[in-house]
């Protein structure tokens, strides 16, 4: 396996840091670009990039805006247009580092949010998408107060930041997976005004053009997930299917939030990997 990190600015003058994983002595079949969840990085998925790599993939994602190795501030974008406007350039970079070469889409949680709305808006260059617990239902809507402010404040104070309530002990049932995440230091719990209305426009603008999807999806859900519950998967997989479109819905038993760090860990990634097959 071949491993590789880059860095590019943006317009703004804000740094993303981006790594990859991609087969050691081969072209790979196709680029999955990944898109990681909130308060965490990519690095965190190195053995996910393995697994793909193993296949023949390459897997290739970067560290959101305020996130990991990225600048700006911890856990804060500005609308939701920023996002998608940092997903298209990494997009186009990947592109030209790999022409030719057919791509998926991959989001968790957070990313899986982030994949579904961009999917809509462009998908049409990929082959496919995946998300693995995408936070279309989740614990911090049912944080009312916080909600109720972010829809009243989030376009007038954008920064203001709150801890996202999240709890490390519900990503997995693999202690030492919880341990790690709480003990490291690129972790982060802050949410800001400007994130949270983002989030909420992300959901909105998915279920209300959830119709329009225009490639073949895979959700994968953990059915004990207690941060993004898999009812939202299931909604708007539901929602796809009644367009007659190609949707794959993989409920998971027992599963917690990060289906990739669960003790299961190998039998999601096969599954994941015989669907990129399928879909090539």
């Amino acid at each position: 396996m071949k491993h590789f990190e880059d860095m590019w600015e943006d317009k703004d003058r804000i740094t993303f840091f981006l790594e990859g994983w991609e087969p050691e002595d081969s072209k790979p079949k196709a680029l999955v670009l990944l898109i990681h969840g909130l308060g965490e990085y990519i690095t965190r998925y190195a053995h996910v990039g393995r697994a793909l790599s193993d296949a023949g993939y390459a897997l290739i994602g970067f560290d959101l805006r305020g996130h990991g190795r990225s600048g700006g501030p911890r856990g804060h974008s500005s609308s939701l247009d920023a996002y998608m406007q940092d997903i298209r350039q990494f997009s186009q970079r990947t592109e030209s580092k790999y022409p030719g070469v057919p791509r998926f889409i991959y989001g968790h949680s957070l990313g899986g949010l982030l994949a579904l709305v961009y999917a809509i808006q462009h998908g049409t260059q990929f082959k496919g998408v995946v998300a693995t617990g995408p936070a279309l239902r989740s614990s911090l809507q049912e944080q009312r107060a916080k909600v109720a402010l972010v829809r009243l404040l989030g376009a007038i104070l954008p920064s203001v930041t709150v801890h996202s309530g999240l709890d490390a002990a519900t990503i997995s049932r693999d202690t030492a997976v919880v341990e790690a995440y709480k003990n490291d230091a690129l972790i982060h719990y802050n949410t800001s005004l400007g994130f949270g209305k983002a989030a909420l426009s992300a959901i909105d603008f998915c279920f209300a053009h959830a119709g329009e999807f225009p490639v073949p999806l895979l959700i994968m859900h953990g059915k004990a997930d207690k941060i993004a519950y898999a009812s939202g998967s299931e909604e708007f997989a539901e929602l796809v299917r009644r367009s007659g479109k190609d949707v794959t819905l993989k409920l998971w038993d027992s599963l917690y939030h990060e289906v990739h760090n669960e003790p299961e860990k190998e039998e999601v990634f096969r599954y994941m990997i015989a669907w990129l097959d399928g879909h090539l």
